[in-house]
């Protein structure tokens, strides 16, 4: 049994038990993943995957159980890497970030502008996706750190820590009716524009939907997007207004928009960062969390996590 074995059977089942996939990700040949597979099993004396003929269709009991150590396994062989990483290069290595445009664009650029200057011999990397896309790379190792509003408290091997809190603002053109509303603002008038805003999975999309529907109110949305610049440039060619997050409405840089507040229609909301548990984290990779999450000091850090210091 080694370490090449079990990485066959994790990547098997992270990509839903396609061994084109999984060789792909392996970067093997996929005789040698069914072989690395068929040798494991071998070696247990039972069959951890179910087969349809030749095809893998899912884990038996006992393969259930199996994934569970052979994650645990492979996690501390990673923690031993990162251990020897941090005491032979205390200072350099590379940093992943997942996160979404809206806080790679408004958020995280302080914050690493201030990191860049602590570790300047690290090397940082930012993946953009979707909030499950990237609760699935930290959960996976692809991705040190999560950023996100959605999603994340939904992993159980993730810890997650809030970063800071914000609100939706509405946005209108300079002269536009909806903004002499401005102090009055409610979902029916709104509604009775053309909207503009966030796909379904990002920046509190969904918060925004329930509202309309806690009223009965059917929104007219002429465009989605992921990306605050997109939905602000519509609404200056007049496509409709617009619904962003706060932090991404700019005055001096996004006139001739007006914003109107409108955490009272649609909630406040609370952006988190995602870690994966019992990981161990070199000292950067601390610095980088708690510049993201202030609040938490390394002490309580390290035992939320559950990894050693």
């Amino acid at each position: 049994m080694n370490l090449l074995q079990m990485r066959a059977v994790r990547e098997i089942v992270r990509q839903k038990f396609s061994l084109t996939r999984a060789a792909d990700m392996l970067m093997a040949s996929q005789p040698g993943v069914s072989k690395s597979i068929a040798e494991f099993e071998q070696e247990l004396g039972f069959a951890v995957f179910q087969r349809h003929g030749k095809r893998l269709t899912g884990l038996t009991g006992p393969g259930g159980e199996v994934i569970k150590v052979v994650d645990r396994i492979l996690n501390e062989v990673e923690n031993l890497k990162r251990v020897g990483h941090e005491y032979a290069n205390e200072d350099s290595g590379r940093l992943v970030i997942a996160t979404t445009h809206t806080q790679a664009r408004y958020f995280l650029p302080k914050v690493l502008a201030e990191f860049r200057t602590r570790y300047p011999k690290v090397q940082l990397s930012l993946l953009q996706g979707t909030p499950r896309q990237i609760g699935d790379w930290v959960t996976h190792g692809q991705a040190d750190i999560g950023v996100a509003t959605e999603a994340l408290t939904l992993f159980d091997n993730l810890v997650t820590l809030p970063c800071y809190s914000w609100q939706h603002v509405v946005l209108a053109p300079a002269g536009h009716a909806l903004l002499k509303h401005a102090k009055d603002l409610e979902l029916k008038h709104i509604a009775r524009h053309p909207i503009v805003t966030y796909e379904s999975q990002f920046t509190g999309r969904g918060r925004i939907d329930m509202a309309f529907g806690g009223q009965n109110i059917k929104p007219h949305i002429v465009l989605e997007a992921i990306d605050a610049d997109v939905i602000k440039t519509y609404v200056q060619m007049g496509l409709g207004v617009g619904i962003i997050a706060e932090m991404a409405y700019e005055p001096d840089r996004d006139q001739p928009l007006q914003a109107i507040p409108a955490g009272h229609l649609f909630g406040t909301h609370t952006s988190r960062l995602a870690v994966r548990r019992g990981v161990f984290m070199r000292d950067f990779t601390v610095e980088a969390v708690r510049l993201m999450a202030p609040k938490v000091d390394r002490e309580q850090l390290m035992g939320l996590v559950g990894a050693k210091d």
